[in-house]
């Protein structure tokens, strides 16, 4: 069994300013070697984040062939800090988590002549039950110093009313839709002239023409998200009852927001 790393989903607590860090926090499976287990979160736990160093890694066993690992990330002692206006970048494409009921094919049904489901993943008698997968999520944030004199109650305001919203219009290159703001937080530096404020967002793509099961020309919005209907009916050639997709919905669930007012481009 190969070394699996899954950063958890409550990962990334941060403190910005002077001595601002961050802790990733990691789940590591299918060793017993605790070696093997922190190279594996060193392969994984990326060098830089957000204009920080990963200065140290820990683990924690917490099952059978089970770790908990923990990236912490600061700045680096011999870098200056930032002057007012700079930015500082930094990105990863980790994916994240998501249940889907339906495969985007079936591969085999064995014995020859299985009943078909259509792709619907985990069929019971009852329900389908449907697996948990990696999905394309691209995970970046932007650490911005900015004048004091903009940062404003009002400025504070449209921060919080954005957070929960995706982009209606393009940013950083994102589709409008496929861009979700995951908050901000700030701090003031020094004698007070500029703020420290890191902006984290998450992108997935806008698909089109996706199929399921027979059920074909489906849009769908990076952040929207789409379920499965599922009927029974008779499979003539095996002579059972199986369940297949019978209608697929759409739904939006984050209100759209101007990308705008977030004041850095």
């Amino acid at each position: 069994m190969s070394i699996e790393v899954e950063e958890k989903f409550e990962s990334r607590e941060s403190q910005t300013g002077p001595n601002a860090w961050i802790e990733r926090l990691y789940l590591v499976r299918g060793t017993d070697d605790d070696l093997a287990a922190k190279a594996a979160l060193g392969d994984t736990a990326p060098s830089l984040y957000d204009g920080l160093t990963r200065q140290s890694r820990h683990i924690e066993r917490i099952g059978e062939q089970l770790w908990l690992g923990t990236a912490r990330y600061t700045r680096s002692e011999s870098s200056e800090p930032p002057a007012t206006g700079e930015s500082v970048f930094s990105f990863d494409t980790g994916g994240g988590t998501q249940h889907i009921t339906q495969s985007l094919t079936t591969a085999g049904r064995y014995p020859s002549g299985a009943p078909d489901h259509e792709g619907a993943i985990g069929v019971t008698d009852d329900a389908v039950e449907g697996v948990d997968i990696t999905v394309p999520v691209y995970h970046f944030s932007e650490t911005h110093y900015i004048p004091a004199s903009e940062v404003t109650l009002a400025y504070r305001g449209d921060l919080f009313h954005l957070t929960g919203k995706v982009n209606n219009g393009s940013f950083r290159g994102l589709a409008a839709g496929e861009c979700l703001f995951l908050g901000a937080s700030g701090s003031q530096r020094g004698s007070g002239e500029d703020w420290e404020i890191s902006f984290r967002f998450a992108g997935s793509p806008n698909r089109s023409n996706l199929s399921v099961g027979s059920i074909t020309g489906i849009t769908k919005k990076g952040w929207e998200y789409l379920w499965v209907r599922y009927e029974d009916v008779e499979d003539e050639l095996a002579h059972a009852m199986v369940k297949r997709p019978l209608a697929v919905y759409v739904e939006e669930v984050y209100e759209y927001g101007s990308f705008s007012l977030l004041g850095i481009g």
